[in-house]
């Protein structure tokens, strides 16, 4: 059992009210292989919402309080990523998963690459906050793109 990016499966949990559907999640949720979560809604924010980046750094720096993570209105909204963050984390420990598969570029869900918080499209290294959390606390974390590919599955998926 693995946590999965409700977006992926398409729960329009997005900020602008969208999701990134593709059909192999879907396919492993109706099997029951994997458990969707947004960590942004179990953090409080309401869908849609003002597009997020993680300022000053990282989703692992936002965890240690060095970063923030700001709303392209420019409110603090780090508490909300924290929350949901801790919030999947419960859910991995008592659902006892093996992993998580996580879309990839989000503040809360990036894995390897995120925004830069400059709100310019421009990317950086680093992990969202729940990833960071997630592998925090030793769970496997894939972005979508990477467990298609091991898997063998096609991977052209829109962006976010």
């Amino acid at each position: 059992m693995k946590l999965v990016s409700a977006c992926l499966c398409g729960v329009n949990c997005k900020y602008n009210g969208g999701n990134n559907l593709h059909p192999y999640f879907v396919e492993l949720l109706v099997m029951g292989e994997v458990i969707p979560v947004c960590p942004e809604q179990l953090g409080g924010l309401t869908t849609p919402r003002s597009a997020c980046e993680i300022s000053g750094g990282t989703g692992l720096d936002v965890i240690e309080g060095v970063a923030l993570v700001i709303n392209r209105n420019g409110m603090n909204v780090t508490k909300n990523f924290v929350r949901g963050a801790e919030e999947a984390l419960s859910i991995a420990i008592r659902a006892d998963v093996d992993g998580a598969i996580l879309k990839r570029g989000s503040p809360s869900c990036g894995t390897g690459t995120i925004h830069d918080g400059t709100f310019t499209h421009k990317m950086i290294a680093g992990d969202g906050v729940t990833t960071a959390m997630l592998k925090q606390h030793g769970f496997q974390v894939w972005n979508e793109e990477d467990y298609l590919r091991e898997k063998g599955v096609c991977t052209s998926i829109e962006s976010s």
